[in-house]
């Protein structure tokens, strides 16, 4: 809700986090949370799977180059994002379209049903179910280019603990500041895809098209 709002002129504006949860929750009730769920957790498993999967096979076929290990887990991260923003990329766009639907939880219709309406509409390419594929390519190929190549880099460089307990904390501590880095250095892209995929300012105007349009439209209107 936060990415799709444009500017404080918005009618769907939100003055804050806790703003958006008591607007969400007078209008929509606690269900209003949860709009959206079942996309993502039909794509999790395929897309974990897409995700580590793809990663140790550009990580092999990366090992026939003469790259720093360094710098080969941040390009096989890359490979893993991207091939793996091609499969949630259809979720995607039915989940934000079902999350940005004003509506109470119980008068929106089902994920299957907006599939359709979607497929519908738009068809399967970039005007449909595939709509907003390069900002959801961005969005992951670099949130998993950071994320593996600062996590693998500085894992190495920390020396292992032999008490099981400093060694977790090891290894958390580093993902979650892996993780912070990468979703702060992804998030334009993320807003970008939100844009593109979310309703449009003007019914019927196509506003926000492509992932690089959106981002500069984005940054001269609201900064």
């Amino acid at each position: 809700r936060f990415q799709i709002q444009r500017g404080k002129t918005d009618p769907t504006s939100y003055k804050s986090l806790g703003d958006c949860f008591r607007t969400i929750f007078q209008r929509e009730g606690l269900l209003g949370f949860y709009k959206g769920i079942l996309p993502p957790v039909l794509a999790e498993t395929p897309k974990r799977a897409v995700k580590f999967f793809t990663f140790e096979q550009y990580k092999k076929l990366l090992g026939y180059v003469s790259l720093p290990p360094g710098l080969a887990f941040a390009v096989a991260g890359l490979g893993s994002g991207l091939t793996e923003a091609v499969v949630v990329n259809p979720f995607e766009v039915v989940k934000v379209t079902l999350q940005t639907n004003q509506n109470a939880f119980t008068e929106q219709p089902s994920s299957f049903v907006q599939a359709q309406q979607i497929i519908k509409t738009g068809g399967l390419g970039f005007q449909g179910l595939n709509k907003g594929l390069t900002a959801t390519l961005g969005r992951h190929g670099v949130f998993n280019m950071v994320y593996f190549g600062f996590y693998f880099n500085v894992k190495n460089i920390l020396p292992v603990n032999k008490d099981p307990n400093l060694e977790f904390l090891r290894k958390f501590g580093i993902g979650l500041v892996s993780g912070t880095i990468a979703s702060i250095i992804n998030i334009p892209f993320d807003v970008a895809k939100s844009r593109i995929q979310g309703p449009q300012p003007v019914p019927g105007e196509i506003k926000y098209r492509t992932c690089f349009k959106t981002m500069a439209t984005v940054y001269k209107e609201e900064g």
